[in-house]
C-alpha cells in the first residue's frame, strides 16, 4: 500500500476478520461450541465482522422493520427504527411494546412510551451501552423524555419522506446530522440502520464515517497514512480486502457472497483497537488503553436463520431469507 505504511497490527487486523467471521459461519452451520482455537477471542467478546449479522442488528431487521404485520410504508418503517436505535437495547423495545401495545406512527403515543420507559428506568438501564447517546436539548427533564421530543421533532418535520428522497448515504447522513444531539458517528450509524430497511437501497460502499473506536484501531493499524483521512484509510483498506486475504492464504467467503462494505471495516478497525490491546500491547495507538472490558459468555442456543436486506441479493438459502 504505497501511500499507508502498515505495523504488524493490520496484518493480525485481517487475520481476525476472517476467524470472527467463521466463528459466526461454525455457529451458523450448528457446528458444537467452542467456535475457535484464538484464546484472545474466546475470553473476550467481539463483534461480528459484519455489522448486519450482529444480535442487534439482526433484530432491526427481522423484527422492528420487517417483522409480521409491520407496516412498510417509509414513516413507520423510519418512526419505528428511529425509536428502537435511539435506545439501541432490545429489551427496552419489547417493554415498549408490552406496555404501549405494537409500535407505530398512527397509533403509538409516546407520552405512554415516556411513562413506560420512567418506569422501567428505575429498574434497569434504558439504553445500551454500545455507544454514547447524548441528549439533545429539547426541554425535558430526563434524557429519554428528550429523545422522545426528538422523534416528534423529526416526524413533525417529515424527516422519513425527506430521506426517502434522498440521493445517496451520504445525503441521508446530512439530513440526520442536522438534528440536535446527533454527531456524525451517530448519524452514520441511523443512515445505515435505515439503509437496511426497503424504504432506502443506496449502496453501503460508497459512504463512511470513521468513530472514535475506529480511529484508535487505524492508528495502530499503520504507522503513517501520509495524510489520507480516516474515511479514506476505510475506503482503500476496503476495496483491497481481497488481495489483502489472498496474500495472506486465507479463504475468505464473505456473507453469502457479500464482501466486507467500508461500514464492516469501520467496526472492525473499532475491534481490532480492542484486540490488539491483549495481542500487541506494545502497541498504544491513539487511546493507549491496556484491557478489554467485554468478556465473552458462551451462549448455548443456537442462532436464529438470519436476514438480510432483500435488495442485497445474498446468495443465501430460502429458508434463510
Amino acid at each position: 500500500m504505497a501511500t499507508l505504511e502498515p505495523t504488524v497490527v493490520y496484518d493480525t487486523f485481517w487475520r481476525f476478520a476472517a476467524e470472527r467471521h467463521a466463528i459466526y459461519e461454525r455457529r451458523m452451520s450448528g457446528s458444537p461450541g467452542p467456535w475457535t482455537k484464538d484464546p484472545i477471542l474466546l475470553r473476550y467478546r467481539f463483534t461480528n465482522a459484519y455489522r448486519a449479522a450482529d444480535r442487534v442488528s439482526q433484530y432491526l431487521i427481522t423484527e422492528v422493520q420487517n417483522g409480521p404485520g409491520r407496516s412498510q410504508d417509509p414513516r413507520e418503517v423510519f418512526f419505528r427504527t428511529i425509536l428502537f436505535k435511539l435506545f439501541n437495547k432490545i429489551e427496552t423495545w419489547r417493554h415498549i411494546e408490552r406496555e404501549c401495545g405494537a409500535v407505530s406512527f398512527g397509533s403509538t403515543n409516546l407520552e405512554d412510551v415516556d411513562r413506560a420507559l420512567e418506569e422501567l428506568r428505575i429498574r434497569t438501564p434504558i439504553y445500551s451501552a454500545a455507544y454514547i447517546m447524548p441528549s439533545p436539548k429539547l426541554g425535558g427533564l430526563r434524557k429519554h423524555t428528550n429523545h422522545l421530543a426528538l422523534v416528534r421533532l423529526m416526524m413533525r418535520e417529515r424527516l422519513a419522506e425527506r430521506l426517502h428522497q434522498s440521493a445517496g448515504l451520504a445525503d441521508v447522513y446530512e439530513k440526520l446530522r442536522a438534528y440536535p444531539g446527533v454527531g456524525r458517528f451517530l448519524a452514520f450509524q441511523y443512515a445505515i440502520d435505515i439503509n437496511y430497511s426497503e424504504m432506502l437501497r443506496f449502496d453501503e460502499g460508497a459512504f463512511v464515517v470513521a468513530g472514535p473506536g475506529a480511529l484508535d484501531g487505524i492508528s495502530k493499524c499503520f504507522g503513517s497514512t501520509s495524510g489520507l483521512t480516516p474515511e479514506q484509510v476505510i475506503m482503500r483498506v476496503t476495496e483491497r480486502q481481497h488481495e489483502e486475504f489472498s496474500s495472506r492464504g486465507i479463504n475468505f467467503k464473505g456473507l453469502f457472497g457479500r464482501p466486507l462494505q467500508p461500514i464492516d471495516c469501520q467496526n472492525l478497525f473499532c475491534e481490532i483497537s480492542k484486540y490488539s490491546r491483549v495481542a500487541h500491547p506494545e502497541i498504544p495507538g491513539l487511546a493507549g488503553r491496556t484491557k478489554i472490558k467485554q468478556i465473552y459468555r458462551t451462549d448455548p442456543q443456537p442462532l436464529a436463520p438470519p436476514r438480510f436486506p432483500a435488495h442485497w441479493n445474498l446468495g443465501i438459502k430460502p429458508a434463510f431469507r
